[in-house]
């Protein structure tokens, strides 16, 4: 109902044209919505699939507005917008939004602990992505034999990271009982999965894949709508394309494990809240950069490539060590989510001039 009445009123101020900001504001807020319709539904599945495959399954549907918003971005021929927005995707699952996880689930539950095992696979998967983005732009900035051909080489690294993706699958969508990285972090895993395998699904499973697949439809409709008052907006807020695509495309496309994630760590659920959180920016740097890269051509916005700004390239791989460093260690508690959280907040200020 919520989401219908968003719409509704994004089509009405857009027959009466009331200015630039309204209709990206409702636009955004729309946007949300459908992200969080997406995460209902997927909850309900979650008990069923177990953390690893809810985590997967959550984040390849959770990230649809996002792949949407990013098509219709690069044919608008906001290609600053998309590649910072790529960056900011990442940085918003893992710095902002594990953050506040951390913090809500530390202040409710105090210190919580999960699974070591599926940590390190998750993390090793994020920076083995991280490192094989930041090769096109090295060859550029380095001035290699490679420069001059960083197309060619952004479409191999595509192709590399999509199969690297297909080989993680089996793995991911496994369902165990808990991690084998230690006491603690295997009885919370197990707690979680026993918590998640005793509660009734919110949503029949008829209902949950239904509902899916129409905020798959719904989520080309508003990310279209989402781009075309993003444009006139940020001319209208001089707002920097750098700074739109890092913070307000970022959040609002990644508002599934905004509101998700949150609630799993709230709920002392934190194995699935990890999952869901860290396996957006995973998909987002394994599936979602390589696809616009390869279909960039097609969709007639030109060659896309991976060929990143050196503060970008920066600002990734000092927010991917330190997550990693925060998390291998199976537990969490809330000054840890602060430190996250307060590290997001510079690196957006440092894009707020562009």
């Amino acid at each position: 109902m919520c989401l219908a009445a968003a719409i509704a009123t994004f089509l009405t101020v857009e027959a009466f044209h009331p200015g630039d900001v309204v209709p990206f504001v409702i636009a955004a807020i729309a946007l949300g919505l459908l992200a969080t319709l997406v995460g209902r539904s997927v909850e309900a599945l979650g008990d069923q699939l177990g953390a690893g495959a809810t985590g997967v399954v959550q984040s390849a549907l959770g990230n649809l507005p996002e792949l949407f918003v990013a098509i219709f971005a690069l044919r608008a021929g906001l290609t600053e917008v998309v590649q910072a927005a790529i960056v900011g995707s990442i940085l918003a699952n893992v710095l902002m939004v594990l953050g506040l996880a951390f913090i809500v689930g530390g202040l409710k539950n105090g210190t919580q602990k999960f699974g070591t095992d599926a940590a390190k696979r998750i993390a090793l998967m994020l920076l083995l992505s991280v490192a094989a983005l930041l090769i096109p732009a090295l060859t550029a900035a380095l001035h290699t034999p490679a420069a001059g051909h960083e197309t060619a080489l952004s479409r191999v690294v595509a192709v590399a990271l999509l199969v690297l993706f297909a080989l993680s699958l089996p793995a991911a969508l496994r369902r165990t009982g808990g991690s084998s990285g230690g006491s603690s972090g295997g009885e919370t895993a197990g707690a979680a999965d026993a918590e998640g395998e005793g509660e009734a699904p919110a949503w029949p499973l008829p209902v949950a894949i239904g509902m899916l697949a129409a905020t798959a439809v719904a989520a080309a409709f508003v990310s279209d709508w989402f781009v075309t008052a993003l444009q006139p907006a940020i001319h209208t807020l001089h707002i920097s394309e750098a700074f739109a695509g890092l913070v307000i495309v970022a959040i609002a496309g990644n508002a599934v494990e905004n509101v998700v994630g949150i609630q799993l760590a709230a709920r002392n659920k934190t194995d699935y809240a990890l999952s869901v959180i860290l396996q957006s920016p995973v998909q987002i740097a394994q599936v979602l950069a390589p696809v616009l890269v390869l279909i960039a051509p097609v969709l007639g916005a030109g060659a896309f490539t991976l060929v990143l700004p050196p503060l970008l390239i920066a600002a990734l791989v000092l927010s991917v060590i330190v997550t990693i460093v925060v998390v291998l260690d199976g537990e969490s508690n809330w000054y840890e989510g602060a430190c996250l959280v307060g590290l997001y907040a510079v690196i957006a200020a440092a894009f707020w001039w562009g």
